[in-house]
């Protein structure tokens, strides 16, 4: 079945339409024209440019020289290769991989447009663009009813776990770590920088963080609660939010107690391996994978084993992305230990994100993709005159773009641009989703995520120190080994 498109002009003219936020005053110019021009500064600024000319011509013989010896040695492994070429001195830091490898990326001409896909012998299905802006694609009958039947039976004998954790025990731990002030967080919660914190700055920033969803109807409960808004104009000024606590706000609402209806994410899950011994259906599914994403088999075998998820009777995701943003500052969760970095900030670097129903739902259910082909994006945008895009409960009927759950259907998408040079590019913001409450039923669903790291020599370093690791025999320690390397970071994005 088919997703629906909803209503995406109202939508566009929200993003559109939302005033340019300021430059932050810290960030304009200080000095004027006349200290720039002064001969003293001049002169420093000559000196400096005559230093670094040196250094750079300095650089230039010592790599000509060098670059003969470093040829022979260099490896030349790249994700995907053939990993029996391996350094034998181990994998290092140090070692440069070249480029010889890129990644295919299926195209989407135009939404509606169909294309054939093979992925199984002597089968051709139908693959239909939903939308460009997340690059979402739609495959009925990926799955067979058996099999669909199987991956919900396996589930059940792995153990379903609740899928939202309720606070971030290490969220103190961080803030000390970054040894952040009160007025450095409050600065970047002002997004706008007028000195106050509105009720979309807070809800914009605390939800995903703190796994409790807020409302505006709950931030005045809070801020009641704890006397927070001294004055009762709803707003939060610098001296009002120092006598906060980093988790005032989760404690308060634990102290109240916290319905499942709040959470972020009301669901359980478990992790499937899908790798050698385990069921002949889960290897299939991979390979399947495989076919549809045109990727290296290698990537796909060293992502996140499968992810079954069930939502009750009012089951639910808010709004969120699969993957974040990798910035210099942080680091891929699956590439961090070859990534030899103590940087605290990491995320899940999920190329491709394939989501596969397992059922029909009676009611509800539907993925829906609040901002797809909108015109522009704005986070701040989301949330407008009290109706929050990001609210699966409440506004899932105003998406741009549903997918109605069928069972056997496939839907998949890109969570990053192309860098232009085949390999992973920025964040696709466009790809924000969520999964609508579950009103009749009960909802399953598969997740298959392709990690792959957007820095080329930390995904083929991961590559190369996994692939010579000693394989164990032992199915059971496999599974387990799968799922401690896995863990549920879907829920803190």
């Amino acid at each position: 079945m088919t997703g629906t498109q909803g209503s995406q002009d109202s939508e566009e003219a929200k993003a559109s339409g939302c005033a340019t936020l300021p430059l932050n005053p810290q960030t304009e110019r200080l000095c004027n024209k006349t200290s720039i021009c002064s001969r003293s500064y001049f002169l420093l600024v000559m000196v400096f440019f005559h230093v670094y000319l040196i250094n750079v011509i300095a650089l230039l013989f010592y790599v000509h020289y060098s670059s003969g010896q470093d040829d022979d040695s260099r490896s030349r492994d790249a994700p995907g290769a053939d990993h029996s070429r391996i350094n034998s001195r181990g994998a290092s830091s140090k070692v440069d991989y070249q480029r010889d490898f890129s990644l295919p990326r299926v195209e989407g001409i135009r939404v509606g447009h169909v294309q054939k896909v093979s992925l199984t012998p002597g089968k051709s299905h139908h693959m239909r663009t939903l939308s460009l802006k997340p690059l979402l694609f739609e495959i009925p009958e990926f799955l067979s009813e058996d099999e669909c039947h199987v991956v919900m039976q396996l589930a059940q004998l792995k153990g379903l776990m609740e899928s939202q954790l309720m606070i971030q025990e290490d969220h103190e731990e961080l803030v000390k770590e970054l040894n952040l002030s009160p007025e450095e967080i409050f600065n970047l919660l002002d997004i706008n920088q007028d000195g106050q914190l509105q009720h979309t700055e807070i809800l914009t920033h605390s939800r995903v963080r703190d796994g409790i969803w807020l409302t505006p109807d709950t931030l005045k409960e809070i801020y009641a609660g704890l006397k927070a808004d001294k004055n009762g104009d709803g707003l939060l000024s610098l001296e009002e939010f120092k006598l906060l606590s980093n988790d005032a706000f989760q404690r308060f609402l634990q102290q109240q107690g916290v319905k499942r209806s709040q959470l972020v994410r009301n669901s359980r899950h478990t992790w499937l391996y899908q790798g050698e011994g385990a069921h002949k259906v889960l290897q299939d599914i991979k390979e399947r994978v495989i076919q549809l994403t045109r990727l290296p088999p290698a990537i796909v075998d060293l992502s996140e084993p499968l992810q079954v998820v069930r939502y009750e009777e009012g089951g639910h995701y808010h709004g969120h992305h699969d993957s974040g943003p990798v910035y210099p500052e942080t680091a891929c969760t699956h590439t961090r230990l070859a990534a030899n970095t103590s940087t605290p900030f990491e995320t899940s670097c999920r190329y491709i994100t394939v989501l596969f129903y397992l059922n029909s739902v009676e009611g509800g259910g539907e993925t829906a993709f609040p901002v797809a082909d909108n015109r522009t994006y704005d986070e701040v945008c989301l949330i407008q005159n009290d109706v929050d895009l990001l609210d699966t409960r409440k506004n899932c009927d105003k998406s741009n773009l549903r997918v109605t759950p069928t069972k056997g259907t496939a839907v998949f998408w890109y969570n990053y641009l192309s860098d232009g040079k085949g390999w992973v590019g920025e964040q696709d913001e466009y790809a924000l989703h969520g999964g609508c409450v579950v009103t009749h039923g009960t909802k399953w669903v598969a997740n298959k995520w392709i990690n792959i790291d957007p820095d080329y020599q930390r995904q083929a370093r991961y590559q190369q120190l996994v692939s010579q690791q000693p394989q164990d025999s032992d199915d059971n320690s496999a599974t387990k080994s799968s799922d401690t390397h896995s863990p549920d970071i879907h829920q803190d994005l």
